[in-house]
């Protein structure tokens, strides 16, 4: 045998072991539904893109249900600066007029959409675009927040416009398509009882899918590794109750918070787990899913 030949035998090897340590997990996991909130800097980068594309569809192809949220922010305010239209943040979120909401729902339902099923369909797949509104699939409703002044400790409603949240989710429509043998993927507009369109955050959309749909694992797709502790260093489990012990102390702040409250809520709402990962590290998820150690932060009841 020649040297090129022990080379080549000896790399299928590893692969099979893989794909042996891979079985229990797929046996595990079978029929089972998986959320996806995909976003950030894999959704903008081709070659994340198309590896993130080839994970879904081979989660489908071994017997998990994925049914992917995505999100968008980065279009939306680069198509807001083509049009000329100003827009602000509040918290983090950003003030959605009528205006706004339009061109929203343009970027969200069509082109990013409609990019991230390609990507999926090309890699093998068969996947459907949806927004929150087909079938009104995501009722939703006004979000309401307030803003204390720190100067005279007053505190006010803020009006965010057309920016909502989740009232009720709709489950049905996609367990359908899941067992049609299709890959949901789902733009974060909802709409409101009097027809409204409604501007969600993706994530917090994602969580309640994954609570309507009793999913067992809920993944956010992140920009970071995961949890963080005072050090820096990738915290790999967390309860319910651990989780809200680093928000209270000061450990977690800035945007992770709500990252991790949309974490513990579908933890609460029947999830099995909720996992936090680096989604541009390449097949994030499959390292998480096979692993015995995975590579986020899992968030799960106490």
């Amino acid at each position: 045998m020649t040297d090129r030949r022990i080379a080549e035998t000896k790399q299928w090897l590893r692969t099979a072991r893989t794909l042996i340590d891979a079985l229990p997990y797929l046996m595990k996991y079978e029929g089972q539904t998986f959320i996806i909130k995909y976003g950030g800097h894999a959704m903008g980068d081709e070659k994340l893109a198309h590896n993130f594309a080839q994970d879904v569809v081979l989660l489908k192809h071994g017997g998990i249900e994925p049914i992917i949220v995505h999100g968008g922010g980065p279009q939306i305010g680069r198509m807001l600066e083509r049009l000329n239209i100003e827009s602000e943040f509040v918290d983090g979120l950003r003030v959605t007029t009528p205006e706004i909401v339009d061109v929203v729902e343009m970027v969200l339902s069509g082109a990013i959409n409609k990019q991230v099923v390609h990507a999926i369909n090309e890699a093998g797949g068969k996947a459907i675009g949806l927004s929150g509104k087909d079938s009104g699939m995501i009722r939703a409703k006004k979000l309401r927040r307030t803003h204390r002044d720190p100067d005279s400790n007053i505190e006010r409603v803020l009006d965010l416009g057309h920016v909502g949240e989740p009232e009720k989710i709709d489950a049905q429509i996609l367990f359908q398509l899941s067992k049609s043998g299709l890959i949901p993927v789902v733009a974060p507009i909802g709409v409101g009882a009097d027809g409204t369109t409604y501007n969600i955050n993706a994530d917090t959309v994602a969580g309640a899918v994954a609570g309507a749909t009793q999913a067992v694992r809920l993944f956010l797709l992140t920009d970071v590794p995961g949890v963080l502790n005072k050090e820096g260093k990738l915290i790999p489990e967390l309860t319910v109750s651990e989780a809200r012990t680093l928000m209270t102390d000061g450990t977690i702040s800035g945007g992770m918070i709500p990252k991790l409250e949309t974490c513990i809520e579908s933890v609460e709402q029947g999830v099995e787990a909720a996992v936090i990962l680096d989604g541009r590290v390449p097949h994030t998820m499959l390292l998480e899913i096979f692993t015995p150690a995975g590579v986020g932060t899992l968030i799960k009841a106490d």
